[in-house]
């Protein structure tokens, strides 16, 4: 689960939930929890964490006039981590190398305008800025770390502060990345200032802090942030040091944002699949349908997706904090096809789902839906049903589904989505399901079927609905 979503409330109680939430968690079948970035940001406790100023600060020290961040304390910080751990829930750091906010001085430097639409092109000569770019951290006093960051530990920035002008000036003695997307010519530039994680001295230290942040922490693993703009060599060392140094497996999925399969799986081989993707292809094929007026060919679902294409490698999602109401990248699943957006991702054995906090409990500032009572009915099927052979109907424009057979005393399950005019399917649960009768337990209707001698049965589905179908005795686990 990613737990968090963009606006929650800035009153420091979220790390405090978390741990009181960890047993509820670990129950209901959560294995591990993608958690914000836990360092101050430049805008002190309103900060969502990427708009990063001091990544050893997890909420310890006076700075951008608070201690805590916008989740709480480093203490609380670390005691959540610890209750999750009792519970078996493995915990994911959020990193966020790409850029810093909130310098404490500015540097005068030689930069050079670049072309906002091809960054390759230079569109003025070279003049002096001041640029936001030197942190000295005063109030960490250097503990943990006595590194300074200055001018030269970054590429590029987008503002002048002598002539108070925004563009993107890229600093004369720098380049940028080569390796990084080609959107905009060259993708490198993001937003602040834009680190070098190629520089020598950036190199090392982000090193070390990696290395202090696992010891210090104890986490399990990573997401990493805004990959189309960092070089693809970069991550791919840091990791395989961390690795080396604490024989961990370090779990880790990186966020490159891009609907193109081609692109994900070129990146993918660049990084010899160190770490797995968000599968964002298969989040834009739930917003198409779910905004599409039944024009999507459902049975086209999976094509052109992470999860078909390297399902070792994908890491699935319905939402997150980028995509929900507000924000820049705004692609809101429709209430109607989000319960079955997540079941296409929880009642599949490919990828690794993840859960959107805004989604299990809702996100209070929009009044939005919490899907709680349907996520946690098809984790309940995820943990006790989801066995046996599978058969894949996905065949038709409108009407798909699967089932599982199931294994040892367990009958399995039947799914039937629809995003058109509602029909019926005839599907297959196998010979050890014949003569059973099964129910819907969406909630969308009290149809019964029962499986013939072969164990098919005809299942039927309202308008732009969907049912699960488990049979008669089932029971859900809590």
């Amino acid at each position: 689960m990613q737990y968090f979503h963009w606006d929650i409330e800035n009153d420091g109680t979220l790390w405090k939930k978390l741990k009181e939430d960890a047993r509820h968690l670990s129950a209901i079948g959560i294995t591990a929890l993608w958690l914000p970035p836990a360092y101050k940001g430049y805008s002190g406790i309103d900060d969502v964490g990427y708009g990063v100023y001091d990544l050893y600060d997890l909420g310890e020290f006076d700075q951008k006039g608070t201690i805590r961040t916008k989740y709480g304390t480093k203490d609380e910080y670390l005691e959540a981590i610890k209750e999750c751990h009792k519970y078996g829930i493995d915990i994911y750091a959020d990193m966020v190398f790409n850029h810093k906010m909130g310098a404490d001085h500015t540097d005068a430097v030689e930069a050079i305008k670049s072309d906002p639409n091809d960054r390759n092109k230079d569109i003025a000569k070279s003049e002096t800025i001041k640029a936001w770019t030197h942190f000295d951290f005063k109030g960490r006093h250097d503990k943990y770390s006595t590194f300074k960051w200055t001018a030269k530990h970054f590429t590029g920035v987008d503002y002048d502060d002598r002539s108070k002008h925004k563009a993107i000036y890229r600093f004369k003695d720098e380049l940028w990345s080569k390796d990084v997307s080609s959107e905009n010519g060259n993708y490198d530039y993001l937003m602040g200032a834009d680190v070098d994680v190629m520089d020598p001295e950036v190199k090392d230290e982000l090193y070390r802090y990696g290395l202090w942040y696992l010891d210090f922490t104890d986490v399990d693993g990573f997401r990493l942030d805004a990959l189309k703009h960092i070089d693809d060599s970069f991550f791919k060392g840091w990791l395989a040091f961390l690795r080396e140094k604490t024989h961990k497996e370090l779990f880790t999925v990186g966020e490159y944002w891009s609907n193109d399969i081609a692109e994900l799986t070129s990146y993918l081989k660049d990084i010899d699949r160190s770490y797995s993707l968000f599968d964002v292809p298969l989040h834009y094929h739930f917003f198409e349908i779910s905004n599409g007026g039944g024009y999507f060919d459902m049975g086209a679902i999976f094509n052109d997706t992470l999860v078909k294409n390297d399902p070792q490698k994908a890491v699935t999602f319905v939402e997150n904090h980028d995509t929900q109401i507000g924000q820049a990248l705004q692609t809101v699943v429709a209430d109607w096809f989000k319960p079955m957006a997540y079941a296409c991702i929880l009642l599949r054995e490919e990828g690794y789902p993840c859960i959107f906090y805004g989604d299990y409990y809702g996100i209070d500032k929009y009044k939005t839906r919490a899907f709680k009572e349907i996520i946690d009915k098809m984790l309940d099927i995820r943990k006790t049903k989801m066995s046996g052979k599978r058969h894949d109907y996905l065949d038709d424009r409108d009407i798909i589904g699967w089932t599982y057979e199931g294994l040892k005393d367990d009958e399995g399950f039947a799914l039937i989505l629809d995003d058109g005019p509602g029909g019926m399917k005839v599907m297959d649960l196998g010979k050890r399901n014949a003569n059973k009768t099964f129910i819907d337990i969406s909630g969308n209707s009290d149809h019964e079927v029962t499986t013939d001698i072969e164990g098919r049965a005809t299942f039927s589905v309202e308008g732009g609905n969907f049912g699960i179908y488990v049979a008669r005795s089932f029971k859900m686990e809590r």
